[in-house]
């Protein structure tokens, strides 16, 4: 992993642009954004990697608000996505890729903010450990430990109505898709699931088991993509490290 952890606008030469998005929250619009190499041009050659050539990772600096979408790349090296703010605040932007002329992944972020038309309105809530959660009629729960500095293991499981469910489909090429988050820099880091990549129609569940290195000792924001019946879901986490 870099040493940035994807708070870095410019690594290795390559550079995100300023990112242009609505200025409000709930005024629809588009996202979009740059990546230029070392020559200063718009880079336009990048290796897939989990099924997508570039994973846009945008969270407010709460962790309240996260959304994990794949916008498009025209020909001239400008990446899109239709997007509109849930709320106002300061987020930040992770898009993370590996240029083909490289072959080496990065993540680079810049921050973005959105207008608010109170003062109230910008109160952020600070998050909160929590191993359990639910959505979309989903129960998820985590379990494990992470001990910063060391491999650690987090198992995820997902229930509905009490019974496990085995029906999780392939999601970015594995059974789940996590993020983590360091919470207050909202460091990126990058985690692996467990097992070989699974082949399409298979299923699986209810665990998923991942691997994450924290860089340091403190609280960590989880955000789980898992899919169902080809709906994909995320769960919002928050565990502490030991040790």
């Amino acid at each position: 992993m870099s040493a940035t952890f994807g708070l870095a606008q410019t690594e290795d030469g390559y550079r995100i642009g300023e990112v242009s998005a609505p200025g409000s929250a709930n005024e629809p619009g588009t996202l979009s954004f740059t990546i230029s190499g070392p020559d200063g041009d718009a880079v336009t050659d990048f290796t897939e990697e989990h099924e997508k050539k570039l994973h846009l990772i945008v969270a407010r600096s709460d962790g309240a608000h996260f959304h994990h979408v794949h916008p498009t790349m025209d020909a001239g090296g400008t990446w899109s996505v239709p997007w509109q703010w849930d709320a106002p605040g300061s987020y930040r932007a992770f898009a993370d890729f590996i240029p083909t002329a490289t072959g080496a992944g990065l993540t680079l972020s810049s921050t973005v903010e959105v207008a608010a038309e109170t003062p109230g309105e910008l109160a952020l809530h600070p998050a909160t450990p929590r191993t359990e959660t639910s959505v979309g009629g989903y129960d998820v729960t985590v379990s494990g430990s992470i001990t910063p500095n060391h491999g650690s293991e987090l198992q995820f499981t997902v229930s509905r109505d009490g019974e496990p469910v085995t029906a999780l489909e392939p999601y970015l090429g594995a059974f789940g898709h996590l993020v983590a988050l360091r919470d207050g820099d909202l460091a990126y880091l990058h985690v692996h699931p467990h097992g070989d990549a699974p082949q399409p129609g298979a299923t699986s569940g209810p665990h998923i088991t991942f691997e994450i290195t924290a860089p340091t000792p403190g609280r960590y924001l989880l955000f789980l993509d898992f899919q169902v019946a080809g709906e994909v879901f995320t769960a919002p986490l928050v565990v502490d490290t030991v040790g």
